[in-house]
């Protein structure tokens, strides 16, 4: 218990030191991790039921080569990607905005540091540390933020293409 309110205190010190853009980063890193997370629970369970379930509905018809079987099947296909690819370009935008955010604390750190000098002279290194410090945190927090959902991003797209791909394949057209 005493090493989880060390780490506590470690995370609110930080958090002190970044300024309040931190906090910013902090909220846009989770409702990205929360994004994802649910684009990997939707793939691995609830998309194999609606995969399966337009396969069925497809194989159970009895007729696939005319005009009107081709758009119920354009249809279908249209739903699942649909549903597939939600959430995809919101995740990817957080992912971009993470090192934008990150350099608007290093404005913010950088207007505090310019202020000390101002009114205090550019002697007075001690004073000019903390919006040094504002200033630098905040950026290398965005980009970690961006670095840790970059790669995840990246499969999650690259799983709704590929599992696109093989839901059109399975939906035969010859009957």
């Amino acid at each position: 218990m005493l090493a989880l309110s060390e780490a506590f205190d470690a995370i609110r010190a930080f958090m002190e030191r970044g300024g309040d853009v931190l906090f910013l980063i902090l909220a846009v890193t989770f409702i990205m991790w929360v994004l994802m997370v649910e684009r990997l629970w939707f793939y691995s369970l609830e998309y194999r039921k609606q995969r399966n379930r337009v396969i069925d509905a497809w194989e159970a018809r009895r007729e696939r080569k005319s005009w009107f079987a081709h758009k119920i099947r354009a249809a279908m296909i249209s739903e699942i990607n649909h549903n597939l690819f939600q959430g995809v370009n919101l995740i990817k935008t957080l992912v971009a905005l993470c090192p934008l955010v990150g350099l608007l604390g290093t404005v913010t750190g950088m207007i505090e540091v310019f202020d000390v000098m101002g009114s205090q002279g550019s002697s007075n290194a001690r004073a000019m540390a903390a919006g040094v410090s504002k200033a630098t945190i905040p950026t290398m927090a965005g980009m970690v933020a961006a670095l840790s959902g970059i790669f995840l991003s990246t499969y999650i797209e690259r799983r709704a293409k590929r599992e696109a791909e093989r839901l059109e394949d399975s939906l035969t057209t010859d009957h």
